[in-house]
């Protein structure tokens, strides 16, 4: 009969991150997993997870890969799944794996939980709670009025828009579980503190002919003057540098399996799609092309193809810090 315990301790507290960890033995491997314990809107769960053998335990030749799920649950209910990708070996003997959803910016106060499904084998597969802790947030709300040539932009329904849509939904809404380029924490695209606009953001947009919509704000604005030089948060491959009709000159870089950095309403671009690119490089410079009310610097983290605060991933949030 295989015995699983469930031990649970808290280690440290970052500036925004509470790491927690927890770890599950059996007769056939050990999981010792890391991961933040506090479900809060706009966020993102993050799990580390190595595996180990016991000593006793005989290793088969032709062991399939081990595979693992990582959810977010309202009520028993999946709101949020996505696979874990498997990290270098650190340690002989030891597999590493990684997992990461975004939690909702419109997320309701509620029952959630987080599980996280271990497959050691087709007929070995294990469900696990971690204990976690729900806290809210609010989000600002402001109108912002346009004049007639941002009114045209927010408004346009051309094909060529709903083609530039489209094309950046397929980059964001794409997962390459090989494409691990960075675990570092993220440093800001600029020296500046200026922040004109926050990343959840209730927005609601008045038009020249008197109507309006609401929406997010989906990352940080940053007030600098055009030509402030604008670098990339961490490493990773470029995955677009063109111009758009809503977001002007813009960049967007790939860091992990479904992570992905953006940079929008530059003057120009220093790097071209299929570059790759180090923590801290420079892509270009910042200014007010496309939908923009003045120079600044609009910087925008997805994960999983939805927005997370920017803020989350200054931290160690791949837990990689030892």
């Amino acid at each position: 009969m295989k015995k699983i315990l469930l031990i649970v301790t808290c280690l440290l507290q970052f500036s925004l991150i509470f790491a927690a960890s927890a770890k599950y033995e059996s007769e056939n491997y050990n999981l010792n997993l890391r991961y933040n314990d506090v479900i809060t809107p706009g966020d993102a769960i993050f799990v580390r997870m190595n595996i180990s053998v016991p000593k006793n335990h005989k290793k088969a030749k032709n062991e399939p890969e081990k595979k693992a799920t990582l959810q977010l649950l309202q009520d028993k209910k999946v709101i949020e799944s996505a696979p874990f990708y498997h990290l270098k070996n650190k340690k002989t003997g030891t597999t590493e794996m990684l997992g990461g959803i975004p939690v909702s910016l419109w997320l309701k106060d509620g029952n959630y939980s987080i599980k996280v499904i271990y497959a050691d084998s087709d007929e070995d597969i294990k469900e696990f709670i971690l204990p976690s802790r729900l806290v809210m947030r609010t989000f600002p709300e402001e109108v912002l009025q346009l004049d007639d040539r941002n009114t045209s932009i927010k408004t346009d329904n051309s094909p060529e828009r709903a083609a530039q849509i489209d094309k950046l939904n397929n980059i964001l809404f794409t997962t390459m579980p090989a494409d691990v380029f960075s675990l570092k924490k993220f440093t800001t695209p600029t020296e500046s503190q200026r922040y004109t606009a926050y990343c959840g953001d209730r927005r609601t947009y008045v038009y020249t002919n008197g109507k309006s919509s609401t929406s997010l704000h989906y990352g940080n604005d940053y007030g600098v003057p055009t030509g402030t030089e604008v670098h990339s948060c961490a490493a990773g491959k470029v995955v677009m540098a063109e111009s758009r009709i809503s977001t002007g000159w813009s960049v967007v870089v790939e860091h992990l399996p479904g992570l992905y950095s953006l940079y929008y309403h530059m003057s120009e671009l220093s790097v071209k799609e299929g570059d790759m690119v180090n923590q801290g490089q420079l892509l270009g410079k910042s200014g007010a092309t496309g939908l923009a009310t003045g120079p600044h610097l609009h910087w925008e983290i997805r994960l999983n193809g939805s927005a997370v605060r920017p803020e989350f991933f200054l931290n160690d949030f791949a837990f990689d810090e030892d």
